[in-house]
């Protein structure tokens, strides 16, 4: 089937070389982060990809193409944030039929990977199985059970029930990596008191599991979860007040759907100094390192095995 795919010189490039590319996503620039440091974070991100010896392939909707990998002024554009369609999976056909311009959730950006051969996407965390109401779960979910891409993370959004969202992952199918670490991360914070379902310490590892799961033909993705560096961690109990306050107000103000998670991560930031603002920075750049060196080691798998 042909879809309305646009990659990048540099991504094309990189494909057809063989070389290692991850994906990122754009809902943090045009939803997830202020202006200007959602710019300066995606370019950032980009940045460290590239350090780590991989392509970076930021994916948008744009005037009703699939983007895969982005110019400078196309993310500036995004940063910007006007008339930018949040777009999850359920909306690209509508996005792309009526030609208008989104940045992609994890949903929608690994289902967009997936169709151009990207094995690797970097997120910050992965939407989920919401406290309230707690039929409220994040299409994120289903995708991971269904797109074949390892999805890097520092776990699911703490304003999420993490127990439910783990116990969606299993019946769905989807392993669950901690990356250095025997637990789920909490975003925000190192540990959730969740455990995952294997630790892995080195890309070596984590490309090896990887390409077992597509050896033994076993549908969907992979989740790997890195805790966010210790320096720019949250003390979770602090979180939790905050978190509370947010779902309190959220829900006083009649902000459900899509609006939620945004609303909450903003209202969370203003009120914690922006401690949980540089928090969210922090993971997002550990996590483009950590993606690019798993992207690599799971290029060089591939090289060895043919």
């Amino acid at each position: 089937m042909k879809r309305p795919l646009v990659l990048s010189l540099d991504v094309k490039n990189a494909l057809e070389a063989g070389q290692p590319v991850v994906a990122l996503e754009s809902t943090v620039i045009a939803h997830g982060l202020p202006y200007p440091t959602n710019l300066d974070t995606a370019l950032q991100m980009e940045t460290i990809v590239r350090d780590n010896q991989a392509v970076p392939a930021t994916i948008a909707v744009l005037e009703g193409q699939l983007r895969v990998g982005l110019t400078r002024s196309e993310v500036e554009y995004l940063a910007h944030g006007k008339g930018i369609r949040k777009v999850s999976r359920r909306d690209l056909p509508i996005v792309v039929a009526e030609r208008g311009n989104g940045a992609t959730t994890v949903a929608a950006t690994a289902t967009i990977a997936a169709w151009a051969g990207i094995e690797v996407f970097v997120t910050g965390g992965i939407g989920g199985v919401h406290r309230d109401p707690a039929y409220d779960i994040s299409n994120d979910l289903p995708t991971l059970a269904q797109v074949p891409v390892t999805v890097v993370c520092s776990g699911a959004k703490s304003i999420l029930n993490l127990r439910a969202t783990l116990e969606w992952l299993e019946t769905a199918g989807v392993p669950v990596v901690g990356y250095g670490t025997s637990e789920f991360p909490a975003f925000y914070s190192q540990s959730s008191g969740h455990k995952v379902d294997i630790r892995l310490d080195t890309p070596e590892q984590v490309a090896r599991l990887v390409h077992t799961q597509r050896q033994l033909g076993l549908g969907g993705g992979l989740l790997v979860t890195a805790p966010i560096p210790p320096a720019a961690a949250l003390p979770a109990s602090d979180l939790e007040a905050s978190i509370a306050a947010a779902l309190s107000t959220a829900q006083d103000r009649g902000i459900t759907g899509s609006a939620t998670t945004p609303f909450l991560l903003s209202w969370i930031a203003d009120h914690t100094g922006g401690s949980s603002l540089t928090a969210n920075i922090a993971l997002l750049k550990n996590n483009a390192a950590i993606g690019a060196q798993i992207a690599s080691a799971l290029q060089r798998l591939h090289q060895e095995g043919s």
